[in-house]
C-alpha cells in the first residue's frame, strides 16, 4: 500500500508539471505577410482563416507553452523568406506553429493569436 502511495504522489507531481502546448503544420501559399506596431510580423497562409503574430525583429520571441525563443535575426530571416514566398507564390510546404494559442487545425485561429515557429520548408 505505501508503494501505491508514493506512486500515486509521483505521478500527480509528474502531471502537473506537464506544459500542455499545441503544435499544428499548416501549408499552402503566402496570402500576408504583414507587420502591426509594437513590433511585430504577422503570416497567413491559403490554408489559415486569421494571421498569426511569429516573431518580433528587435528583441527576442516567445509565447507560453513552448521552451524557446525565436531571436531577432532569425525573425528577419523568417520574415524574408515569407515575403519572398508570397512575392514567388511559392508554396510553403510546411510550417509548424507551437504555443498555447495554436488551434486543432489552420483554419481555427482566434483573432490576434500568437505562435513560434518551429520549423518551415517552402518549395
Amino acid at each position: 500500500m505505501h508503494i501505491l502511495k508514493t506512486t500515486m504522489i509521483i505521478l500527480s507531481i509528474s502531471v502537473t508539471s506537464i506544459t500542455y502546448a499545441a503544435s499544428l503544420s499548416c501549408k499552402g501559399t503566402v496570402e500576408q505577410v504583414a507587420y502591426h506596431a509594437d513590433n511585430r510580423f504577422m503570416v497567413k497562409l491559403s490554408s489559415m482563416n486569421r494571421p498569426v503574430f511569429f516573431c518580433n525583429p528587435e528583441q527576442e520571441w516567445s509565447v507560453t507553452g513552448t521552451n524557446y525563443k525565436t531571436g531577432p535575426e532569425t525573425c528577419k530571416m523568417l520574415y524574408s523568406t515569407l515575403l519572398t514566398a508570397k512575392a514567388t507564390k511559392s508554396e510553403v510546404d510546411y510550417i509548424h506553429f507551437d504555443g498555447d494559442a495554436v488551434p486543432a487545425s489552420c483554419n481555427d485561429w482566434k483573432a490576434w493569436a500568437s505562435a513560434n515557429i518551429r520549423y518551415i520548408n517552402v518549395k
